[in-house]
């Protein structure tokens, strides 16, 4: 029933338009009576977003079943790509509400409503997780908006594609990048560890004691002055 009304919903949408098509015109189409439209929708516009409730809901049971030693902003991230999947299991009707969502102000509105419900609900996990940090709460919302800023930009450009290509590959490397800025940093490789060589004293071993320098602003996290002086030790210099 709920996904007959989606479906006569959108027909009737691309036929007439948004505004000139009624809840009872969809009703008719669908064959059936005004107290089964309520009964799934409280209104017109959330007929255009029916899979959004059920996505929240997963992505919050996702964020709640979170190991403590799970990596914050990586779980955020893998939350994120829930609402791709989301889109990816419809391409066809996710291009045609995104086309008509561009037309229509009110329904622009409502998504924006929605994008906020995500990103307020990633907010929520992360402030839980960075309750002892200074300013948490500011880097969990610092960092919800990102998770979402970057996962929406790379999804409109799949849409906007009329949903050719792998959508996942770009959401993958925009939210690589936010990981990237705010995650856990790796655990470097014991690559740089010494090794059996000559002894003290040698030519090898005064040829290769390099002084580096790293210039760093004061606030900077010390994870990542740490990796700019991991990644200044593991350059070879230019010949």
């Amino acid at each position: 029933m709920r996904d007959a009304l989606v479906a006569a919903a959108f027909q009737l949408f691309l036929e007439r338009g948004y505004e000139q098509t009624t809840v009872d015109d969809i009703v008719a189409l669908a064959g059936v009576g005004r107290r089964s439209f309520f009964r799934y929708f409280p209104a017109k516009e959330d007929v255009v977003f029916p899979d959004h409730e059920r996505c929240l809901a997963d992505m919050t049971a996702h964020l709640a079943a979170s190991a403590e030693d799970a990596d914050p902003v990586g779980r955020v991230c893998d939350a994120a790509r829930m609402v791709l999947l989301m889109y990816a299991e419809n391409p066809a009707f996710s291009v045609q509400r995104y086309r008509l969502t561009k037309k229509v102000p009110g329904l622009r509105a409502s998504e924006l409503s929605v994008v906020w419900r995500y990103q307020r609900a990633l907010a929520a996990y992360l402030r839980g997780r960075f309750a002892d940090r200074p300013d948490g709460t500011l880097q969990a919302d610092v960092i919800a908006a990102a998770v979402v800023a970057a996962h929406n930009n790379a999804l409109r450009s799949w849409l906007r594609s009329d949903g050719q290509g792998d959508a996942t590959t770009a959401v993958d490397h925009a939210l690589d990048l936010v990981k990237a800025t705010f995650g856990t940093p790796p655990t470097p490789l014991d690559r740089d560890e010494p090794g059996p060589g000559p002894g003290p004293g040698s030519e090898s071993e005064s040829a290769s004691e390099d002084v580096v320098i790293v210039v760093s602003r004061r606030g900077v996290p010390m994870w990542r002055v740490v990796q700019e002086i991991e990644s200044a030790l593991t350059t070879r210099p230019q010949n």
